[in-house]
């Protein structure tokens, strides 16, 4: 390989934060580093932008475009920086996004040091709507991980416990290569899905403290729901899409040991979404059916399956027996669940 990290960056018409996540990138501390821009065919100057550094910055010469056929969108974006990565190790950013000076200099250290598959640091996210400025601090306790699912296990063992975003971790490409991991086409919680698939993979893992990483949420963001007005049914029901692959991905896992956990952690997913819509269904148009928001928390295995569970198999039980109530009296009971939590 000729670079020991590639840091990579899908790009479509970001030209209002580009040149300050291409600075903060460029500052990196760390000598040998790819900065491999994906242009996804946007129709702003993001990409004259990025001609400016390449020309300009002492780094320019490390700083490699490779132009999509068309808009294919971010999933497809990151699998090509997958795919032709020339680096050893490999860093997702995203455009809009900042890194801390010292952030690959940190995570290599950590990898030389432990030979570790995967390292992660901690992050702000800084929600920016209007004038208002919200910034949570996500911070992993230092932890090295060694063994068989090792990282699965920990990630899955409580919900949250290692985020499901794509960026801030270096992570050994021939990992991902050798395994074939890909992005699903979704511009909705591609992250997550790729996140869940990787978990397994990873056999030796580190998780850091330090902030390395600042996740800039713009209020326009597809990601972002929580300060509009309306919401169509269709965006939500991409998410929903993401949440199938994941349980389809469970009943298709070879690792049964981490099973119980990962359809846990999947299924809370779907509840998730589930209170989100009930929560907000004034918004979202047109509206879900009951039927509709039933589908959403049916349990992806068969009773068979959840029979042979070594562990949590009472929980998943209940849950099963539940999803066989008829729709309209299971979101009634759903939904209480959800109020009692708080979530609606």
């Amino acid at each position: 390989m000729k670079y020991e990290v590639t840091i990579g960056i899908p790009v479509f018409n970001a030209e209002s934060y580009i040149r300050q996540a291409l600075e903060s990138a460029l500052a990196q501390t760390y000598d040998n580093v790819e900065y491999l821009i994906i242009d996804d065919c946007g129709t702003d100057s993001s990409m004259s932008i990025i001609g400016e550094f390449q020309n300009n910055h002492k780094r320019g010469k490390d700083i490699h475009v490779l132009r999509q056929p068309g808009n294919m969108g971010v999933s497809a974006a990151r699998n090509r920086i997958i795919d032709d990565a020339q680096g050893q190790f490999l860093f997702f950013m995203d455009a809009d996004d900042l890194m801390e000076p010292q952030a690959i200099s940190l995570l290599m250290g950590w990898q030389k040091k432990t030979g570790a598959d995967i390292v992660y640091g901690s992050y702000n996210k800084i929600e920016t709507y209007n004038d208002n400025k919200i910034v949570a601090t996500i911070q992993y306790p230092q932890k090295e991980l060694k063994g068989e699912g090792c990282l699965a296990e920990y990630a899955w063992s409580k919900y949250g416990n290692v985020q499901t975003t794509i960026w801030n971790f270096i992570v050994n490409v021939e990992l991902l290569r050798q395994s074939k991991i890909r992005f699903i086409e979704s511009d909705f919680w591609e992250d997550m899905a790729f996140a869940f698939d990787l978990f397994p993979l990873c056999n030796h893992a580190v998780l850091l403290p330090d902030i390395t990483y600042h996740y800039m949420c713009h209020l326009n963001s597809l990601s972002r729901y929580q300060q509009r007005e309306s919401i169509h049914k269709e965006e939500v029901l991409q998410n929903i899409s993401t949440v199938d692959y994941l349980k389809k991905q469970c009943a298709q896992t070879n690792r049964k040991s981490l099973l119980p956990q990962r359809c846990k952690n999947v299924l809370e997913t779907a509840f998730f979404v589930f209170c989100y819509i009930l929560k907000n269904k004034e918004k979202i148009s047109p509206s879900f059916t009951d039927k509709e928001l039933k589908s959403i928390m049916i349990h992806p295995l068969s009773i068979s399956d959840i029979m042979h569970f070594s562990h949590n198999r009472n929980a998943h039980l209940l849950y099963y027996v539940i999803s066989m109530l008829p729709s309209r009296l299971f979101v009634w009971t759903v939904s209480c669940v959800g109020r009692y939590k708080g979530l609606i």
